[in-house]
């Protein structure tokens, strides 16, 4: 018989403990490992990294009773690569796990705040060499921006985040972060061009983010309403759901901020590869304020004679001539918004049978050289706004057109976002705190001031100066 095997079917006399002393081990290895199948233990056991490793296996042994020499091989030879499965793997990270770190990381960093001064400066006179400053600025920018939306697109308050419509807009984040973190950063010219075409796409792939981002409100809404109508509470249909939900305001606020940042920054990287006469990027260097009001109200008459067949007279006084440099766009939007409301609430409060003309919808613009800001006041006898309603007008969730509403969000149901059509009239509810957003975006306002039973006045601060960082969240 192996003397070996008889040793080991021997109990030893320190197996009911569970502490094997350094002096008890070394007898061991004396008295029952002389052979060369443990060639990994040694007098040495202590000075490795390993010792409590070997000191354990050395138990698993001596505790171990093996029926043949074929198993006892086996279970020595596991040992003898104790030392190579003792080293932690080299496992890869699965690709959700790293987006998911990437996003983290880059939305703990900080966006860099410009101005619409830094803005012109910049671009007054681009070079090949300015162009790719600027991809390198994007490429370092971008990322941060749309990470951080992303990030807090996944953590909204409410329940707001598992909206489906939310759920496909933080797709189109994680979209472009990815696709602008996998492009090297740029360092030739022909970088900057394929750079360029590379946020051409993000720019179009986030043209209906706004409309979306409604529609996901909008389910928010519904599936609130339809919960209170299943419990019986007929009376949380008419509650206001800007008191229900006061953080989804404050998001929504600091979301489209960050969304108009982001537009702008490519907007304007995109616009100064065209390099247009009078323009800098995006900024016109002579806009018009009485120009881009003429503009917006044949845009907002042909909408209101769509919806009634009727439209109220516009009139547009003040300082004509004056120019300053503006983004016309944004401002276009902010006026177009004002008046298809005025036009609405002119319409609506005196009647399609109204005999005669309607009262006039007056545009007043001042722009002095002493003043801080260009104001343009717009005013209309529509019959003005209840007091107490008056805060609701800035809320994304209240609207006064509910009809239109429906209509609108049933088209958004459809796969239909507006990004290249006309804006609807009414129904949205977006249409006012929207424009407040690019108004204060460049360090302007916006106030309303009413009149119950006679009319409104919305007043529109612009930065004359240009010199307001942007308000990054």
């Amino acid at each position: 018989m192996n003397p070996t095997r008889n040793k080991l079917l021997t109990p030893l006399p320190w197996q009911a403990s569970n502490r094997i002393g350094k002096k008890r081990l070394f007898a061991y290895q004396h008295r029952h490992v002389q052979n060369s199948m443990y060639p990994l233990v040694s007098r040495n056991i202590n000075r490795t990294p390993f010792a409590n490793l070997y000191q354990c296996r050395i138990r698993k042994l001596s505790e171990t009773r093996v029926p043949d020499a074929s198993s006892y091989t086996n279970l020595v030879r596991s040992f003898s690569l104790a030392r190579h499965r003792s080293r932690p793997k080299k496992t890869s990270i699965p690709a959700d796990s790293k987006l998911e770190k990437q996003l983290k990381t880059f939305s703990a960093k900080h966006s860099t705040a410009v101005s619409l001064k830094q803005l012109l400066e910049f671009g007054s006179n681009p070079t090949e060499m300015t162009l790719l400053r600027a991809s390198v600025f994007l490429h370092h920018e971008l990322p941060i921006r749309l990470a951080n939306k992303a990030v807090e697109l996944e953590n909204l308050p409410c329940g707001l985040s598992s909206m489906p419509s939310i759920m496909e807009v933080r797709k189109w984040y994680i979209t472009s972060f990815k696709e602008i973190v996998a492009f090297r950063r740029p360092s030739s010219l022909g970088d900057d061009r394929k750079f360029t075409n590379l946020v051409k796409e993000i720019y179009e792939r986030h043209s209906g983010v706004l409309w979306t981002m409604a529609k996901g409100v909008y389910e928010l809404k519904k599936k609130y309403l339809a919960s209170q109508h299943s419990l019986g509470d007929n009376a949380s249909t008419t509650f206001a759901l800007e008191k229900v939900f006061p953080e989804v305001q404050t998001f929504l606020d600091n979301f489209f901020v960050s969304r108009v940042g982001i537009r702008v920054l490519i907007g304007q990287h995109i616009a100064l590869h065209e390099n247009i006469d009078g323009w800098v990027g995006l900024i016109c260097v002579r806009t018009s304020p009485s120009e881009i009001a003429r503009n917006a109200v044949k845009a907002a008459s042909q909408a209101c004679l769509l919806r009634y067949g009727r439209v109220p007279n516009v009139s547009i006084t003040g300082d004509l001539d004056r120019t300053f440099p503006y983004i016309p766009a944004h401002l276009h939007h902010i006026l177009y918004e004002l008046l298809k409301n005025s036009m609405r609430a002119v319409v609506e409060h005196h009647g399609l049978d109204f005999d005669g003309d309607y009262p006039d919808i007056r545009i007043v613009i001042v722009d002095r050289e002493e003043n801080e800001d260009v104001c343009i006041k717009v005013m209309d006898e529509g019959g003005g706004i209840p007091r107490a309603d008056l805060q609701k007008v800035w809320s994304y969730m209240y609207t006064t057109a509910v009809e239109d509403a429906e209509e609108v969000f049933d088209s958004l149901e459809s796969g239909r976002h507006f990004a290249h059509e006309p804006q609807p009239l009414a129904g949205m509810g977006y249409g006012l705190p929207v424009s407040r957003v690019f108004a204060r975006y460049l360090g302007g306002d916006i106030n309303i001031v009413s009149m119950e039973g006679f009319g409104t006045d919305a007043y529109v601060y612009m930065r004359a100066l240009g010199d307001s960082e942007e308000p990054i969240p």
